[in-house]
């Protein structure tokens, strides 16, 4: 069952550290999951956060370093020596390690390398630190099972048993030859029921998936949600098995790209939490609502320069917030549908076919709406040309907008920018205005203005 942090479970904790109980604090919290540990840690303040992390072992304190809020692990690492951080680094995976390493100050972070008791782990650690964070040398860890395909099944099995006792988790066995080149994987089953004698390059599976150390993560995302992979290795430029990645990283980052997308729709221009500062928020959202403005100023100009038709047709106004909220969601579909076709694969660049499908279900969108528009204004107003008129330029409109959400992602994507951007409020701010001319354009020409 899955933990809830309670009122009444914080103020006992904060009973037992205002009473320095900390054996009472170790019985409380030993046997709950780290994840859990974490969340409660951030109920708490600073000092009583760090006092409990200090009463923990580090085997423990060391995963739940990784679940922290950014600014409580920063406060509480701050407050530790090179050493005492070090020990927890001594406890983590190096993908992990490196990834807390590389949020200290310089000078920190030589001491803390420098205080690491295991020179292997140490070394491991600073290879993984040269690499970017948003590529697969970034997110690979160094622990993995790997054999040579020139020893028999007896040499690999004694191999993979010390290997194996610094993994935490074995997902695949690799096999490379004598100069650490990839070659394949490794069945279990073929081990088993091969002979002892048998070289392991008679039964290796020599296909399989790997991703470069310079693929962007996002990338390594897409293979192993595709191909539903639990773990994948990454080589080198000379293609030598330098590390392996695993699902649990993926995660993190398909989630970090989910929020990043989600927050770019919604038009705010950086990474932001809701415990940010205010200026931190503001910062990230006000672009582009001023950028929202000056488009929607050049939409007041559009009505403007059409007063003396509305003047006499007064009804051509009255449809002027639905016709920019039709356009502006007819856009948000089409780009959203794009977008999530560039972010899983299915839709790489532009296609005929696709656009074609996507004006087709536009135009009988626009169709559908604009009768029932016609119907209601002829009802309403008895302005049958009028009701025309705007019927007409509804579907004009719709199929500029489907055309404007559709194309704009691609061009993003094909120039290197996130289209998500094309999602929120470009969509929308750009179809008001377009969406306005095209609007009175067509309704000018129908009715002979």
């Amino acid at each position: 069952m899955e933990f809830k942090v309670s009122r009444e479970f914080i103020h006992q904790l904060e009973d037992l550290i205002n009473k320095k109980n900390d054996n009472e604090l170790e019985v409380l919290l030993n046997d709950m999951h780290h994840a859990d540990i974490a969340e409660i840690l951030d109920e708490l303040d600073f000092d009583e956060a760090t006092y409990i992390f200090k009463v923990l072992d580090s085997d423990k304190t060391a995963e739940i370093l990784l679940e922290l809020e950014e600014d409580l692990r920063e406060n509480i690492l701050s407050r530790l020596s090179p050493k005492e951080i070090a020990e927890e680094l001594d406890e983590l995976e190096t993908n992990d390690a490196a990834d807390i390493i590389a949020e200290l100050s310089q000078e920190i972070k030589a001491e803390v390398i420098s205080e690491l008791n295991d020179v292997e782990h140490a070394k491991d650690i600073v290879d993984l630190l040269r690499y970017d964070e948003n590529t697969a040398g970034g997110l690979m860890g160094k622990e993995l099972v790997k054999v040579n395909e020139n020893w028999n099944v007896l040499t690999c099995v004694k191999e993979m048993r010390i290997q194996a006792e610094n993994v935490s988790r074995v997902h695949s066995i690799y096999v490379v030859d004598d100069e650490n080149r990839l070659k394949g994987r490794l069945s279990l089953k073929d081990l088993l029921t091969s002979s002892t004698k048998t070289q392991i390059g008679e039964v290796y599976i020599r296909k399989l998936n790997f991703v470069n150390v310079d693929t962007e993560d996002v990338e390594v995302a897409r293979i192993m949600q595709k191909y539903d992979l639990e773990a994948i290795p990454v080589v080198d430029e000379l293609g030598r098995l330098v590390g392996r990645i695993t699902i649990d990283d993926i995660v993190d980052v398909i989630k970090e790209e989910a929020d990043k997308d989600y927050q770019l729709a919604a038009g705010i221009t950086q990474d932001v939490e809701s415990n940010d500062s205010v200026y931190e928020l503001t910062k990230a959202r006000l672009p582009w609502l001023l950028i929202g403005m000056v488009i929607e100023i050049v939409a007041s100009f559009v009505l403007k320069g059409n007063e003396a038709t509305f003047q006499k047709y007064s009804t051509l106004i009255i449809f002027v917030p639905l016709l920019s909220a039709t356009a502006g969601n007819i856009g948000v579909q089409a780009s959203a549908i794009v977008v999530q076709g560039l972010a899983n694969g299915t839709l790489k660049e532009f296609s005929r076919a696709y656009f074609t499908k996507e004006i087709t279900v536009s135009m009988i969108s626009g169709s559908i709406i604009s009768l029932l528009l016609l119907g209601y204004h002829s009802v309403m107003y008895q302005q049958y040309l009028v009701g025309f008129a705007i019927s007409i330029s509804m579907i004009v409109v719709i199929l500029f907008a489907a055309t404007l959400g559709t194309l704009v992602p691609l061009f993003l994507n094909k120039n290197k920018i996130d289209p998500a951007i094309a999602t929120g409020p470009f969509i929308t701010t750009t179809n008001d205005v377009f969406g306005i001319m095209l609007y009175f354009g067509v309704a000018n020409l129908i009715l002979g203005f």
